[in-house]
This record gives structure tokens, sequence and C-alpha cells, in this order.
């Protein structure tokens, strides 16, 4: 949790990929391609639910050459392709959403996405007049770090605990959130509560927007491979020690959830907007 959102914790690992290799000292191919192997696998590891962090290892660790030196050269190459496409795609993504923003808009947003931000703050700055509703995002409460961020660009924004969405969802035009990862059928996985943002939106027939870079996009979802959903720890959410007095209690602590594809009305990416298998550039 020292990195937080799927976008920048796909770039550090394509620099972690990239650093690696470039003081990597090894005289063999094979002694080359075990040990990327091997910090490959680890990095993978940590953050099992965001496909971006797979993605981004396995594009920046390619190579094809025999040769140490030519193997290293196409890794470093390669992650600093990746970590270029990434901090253009924020861009990109930014000033496509944008224009699916209208003047006067209320905008709800959950967790703490650089991408729906992108979207916000880029339609702020085209000088359409528009607030935010932000959630608070627990346990980990990434929604301080979202209104933190817009109150610098100076956009007129409300904190609200989780348990308001739906109260406050009569008051909101789009909810606009990212994600961690997207499946093939469209169903969004992203920060635990977007499914009841995307539940309450559609029952108040609000938009439903989501923001990702393509690297979101798992492509082992295509021949039926699950996401798999990580459990943080229960001291996020409460002291261990009361447990030791309530032993029928057991806590959990998912840190994602499922959105079903027809709640989403559209995924922004840094290629275009989609509605449901349409692409408009």
């Amino acid at each position: 949790m020292e990195i937080r959102g799927a976008g920048r914790i796909a770039k550090a690992a394509a620099e972690a990929i990239r650093d690696y290799a470039a003081q990597l000292e090894v005289t063999s191919i094979e002694e080359f391609a075990a040990r990327i192997s091997e910090v490959s696998s680890y990095l993978i590891s940590t953050r099992p639910t965001a496909v971006s962090l797979p993605n981004a290892v396995k594009l920046a660790s390619r190579y094809s050459s025999e040769n140490v030196e030519e193997a290293r050269q196409e890794v470093i190459e390669n992650a600093n392709a990746f970590i270029e496409k990434a901090d253009k795609a924020l861009g990109r993504i930014g000033k496509i959403g944008s224009r699916r923003v209208m003047d006067g808009d209320v905008i709800m947003t959950h967790c703490n996405s650089h991408a729906a931000l992108s979207i916000i703050t880029t339609a702020f700055e085209d000088g359409k007049d528009i607030s935010v509703i932000s959630t608070e995002s627990r346990p980990r409460c990434q929604g301080l770090l979202t209104i933190r961020h817009l109150n610098n660009f100076g956009i007129p924004t409300t904190l609200i605990v989780d348990s308001a969405v739906r109260y406050y969802m009569k008051d909101v035009d789009k909810v606009i959130v990212g994600a961690d990862a997207i499946a093939t059928n469209g169903a969004l996985v992203n920060k635990i509560g977007t499914s009841q943002l995307a539940l309450a939106a559609h029952e108040a027939r609000k938009s439903f927007m989501v923001a990702a870079e393509t690297f979101k996009f798992s492509p082992s979802t295509i021949v039926g491979n699950p996401i798999e959903i990580e459990e943080r720890a229960i001291d996020e959410i409460v002291d261990p020690s009361i447990l030791k007095e309530l032993s029928h209690v057991q806590v959990r602590n998912p840190a994602f959830d499922f959105t079903p594809a027809e709640y989403i009305d559209m995924i922004v990416t840094d290629i275009g907007s989609s509605r449901l298998r349409w692409l408009i550039l």
C-alpha cells in the first residue's frame, strides 16, 4: 500500500524490472532468464487483483536475444516504452472522457483513481462548471487523497461516508470510477464498494463511467480464468485483540468487488471510449 492505484503500481513494476535488469550481473543468458523470471514472479505475487501489474511485468520483461547485454537492453527499452505509454494514457483518457462531462454536472467518484480524476480535472480546466461527491472509500480511506487532489484544482467537492452513496445519488449526474481490472465480458473489478455505486446509479438511471488504461484489461479471462480478489489484513478494520473475546466472530476484508457489465454505461480508455462493443475514437 506504499504505492496506491493500479496504474501507478504498473509503472512501479516496470521501473523495478528495468532497474533490476540494468544492474543484474550474470554471465549466461540462462542465468539472466532465471533471474528475470524470479523477480517477475515476485512482483506479480504482491498484488493478485490489479491486472495492470502482471501486464506491465510481462510487457517490460520481454526479450528475444540470446545475448545477455542485448537482452538486458531489450528489457530496459520495453520497460521505458511501457512507462511512457502509461504516462500518456492518463492525458488521453482525460481528453476523451471529459467530452462526456456536461457543464453543471455533479460527479460521484470512489477511491483514488488517477484515470477518473484525469477526466474530472480536464473537464474543469476546459471551463465546465462541475462539482464532485467523493466517498471515503474505507477501510483505507483513499477518498481523502481524492478530495485533496480535487481541492488543489479548486473543484468544489463533498466527502461522504460510503454508506451514503444511495442517499446522495439523487443529486448526481454521473458516476466516474477507475479500474483495477476489466474482464473480457466487460465486468469491472475495482475498489470494494464500487458495485454499490453502480447498482445505485442503475436504479437512479444515472450514467456510470469507468476510466481505465488499456493495460487494465485482463487477457486471461478470455479463456475463463477468474480474477482473484485480494483479501487484506483484518487490522485495517478492527483491532485483532478485540476478537479474542469474540470467539464466534470472523472478519473479512476483501479489497475489491465485481461490477457486472450491464451496470456500466461506458468504458473510457486511452484509445477511445466504448459503449457495449462499439469503439468511438
